[in-house]
Formats: structure tokens, sequence, C-alpha cells
């Protein structure tokens, strides 16, 4: 533990020695994915672009996306299903995979880096320290939340359409049910009118039999 500006800081150490490079199932896929995105978090210069927050959320984003795919790479998906499981297009993976990104640079190096059991990191840390399992069940339950999250604002959305849906249907109803009553009035009086006809005419009948 050391002081710094008066505040002790612990170093949180994180050993990797654990995580598979050849993952099998999807558990060991998400600690290798865990591990390349956390060892290539802090290489030096990823620490330096990820200080303007302009270029932060991009950043993050495409290591993540990187890693995600070499990881799954590893364990012998197609660059067909890595795009299906991640949302991204072909190109961009293979793209990833080729190292023609310097995402996909940076992640490859952090892979050889674990394949060769060098990757270890001693990062300061002033919070709760997290095991790499306790971290990926915390990913994973952050990304089910934003699941469920976007799950809820799908059903309010159609729940909002339904709503409207059943407006018109109110108001087409509303609008039948004044016609079929305009209708029921014109057929009652039309009816009483009938009536006065068959009474005039069997009045005309009693006459012309009189006469």
């Amino acid at each position: 533990m050391e002081e710094r500006r008066g505040v002790e800081v612990e170093k949180l150490e994180l050993d990797f020695s654990n995580v598979p490079v050849k993952p099998v199932g999807k558990k060991e896929i998400q600690q290798l994915e865990t591990a390349l995105i956390i060892g290539t978090l802090y290489r030096p210069e990823v620490v330096e672009l990820i200080k303007d927050p302009y270029e932060r959320a991009t950043w993050i984003d495409s290591l993540a996306v990187a890693a995600a795919a070499l990881a799954r790479e590893k364990a012998g998906y197609p660059a067909s299903r890595i795009a299906d499981e991640i949302g991204r297009s072909v190109t961009m993976i293979r793209a990833h995979l080729a190292g023609k990104t310097k995402a996909g640079r940076l992640v490859r190096k952090t892979y050889e880096k674990l394949v060769r059991g060098e990757l270890k990191l001693t990062v300061p840390y002033t919070g709760i320290q997290l095991t790499l399992d306790e971290y990926e069940k915390l990913r994973s339950a952050e990304k089910r939340a934003a699941e469920l999250e976007e799950r809820v604002r799908s059903m309010e959305e159609r729940l909002r359409k339904l709503a409207g849906e059943n407006e018109q249907l109110r108001e087409k109803l509303g609008r039948l049910e004044a016609e079929l009553k305009a209708r029921e009035s014109r057929v009652e009086e039309l009816e009483k009118r009938l009536g006065e006809y068959e009474g005039i005419l069997a009045r005309i009948r009693e006459i012309l039999k009189c006469s």
C-alpha cells in the first residue's frame, strides 16, 4: 500500500495465469475477452489515448470489439459467426483480426503476452477490489441490465403504438355506431311512412268497392 497526496492507495494485482488462451465454451471465451480488454486498457499508449474524453468512448468500444473478436477466433469461430454475435460487420471483424486496425494490433499484442505468461498487472486502486471472476459477473449483470432496459423501452413503444391503435378503433367504432343509429332512425321513418301509405291504399280500395 502506498500513499498518494494523503490518500492511501492499495495496489490491485490481477492474475491472468488461469485465463484460457484456447477457450472452449462461452464462459472461457468471456474470461479471455475480459483479460484482453483489461490488459489492453492498461497499456501506456492506451491510457494516454483514453485521457481525451472525445476519444475515450470510441477507443473503449473499438478495444472491446477487437477483444471479443479475438477471443472468439481463438475458440474457433468463423468471422461470420463472430460478426453475428458481436453485432458488427464481417469486414470490421476481419480488419481487427488481421491487425489492420490499431485496436486489433494492441489486443493481439496483449494476447501474445498472455500466451507467454507475461500478462501481469499491478494497478492503484482506492475502492473495493474485485477478482476477475467478480468483474466478469459485474460486466454480465450490467449487460443484462442494458438488455432489460432496451426491452422495457421496446415494450413501452409497443404499448404507445397499441394505445394509439386502440384510440383509432374507438373513434371508428363511434362513427360506425353513429352511422348505425342514423340508419335505424331512417328505417323507422320509412316503416312509419310505409304504414301511412298502406292505410291510404286500404281506404282507396274500400272506396273503389263501394262505387
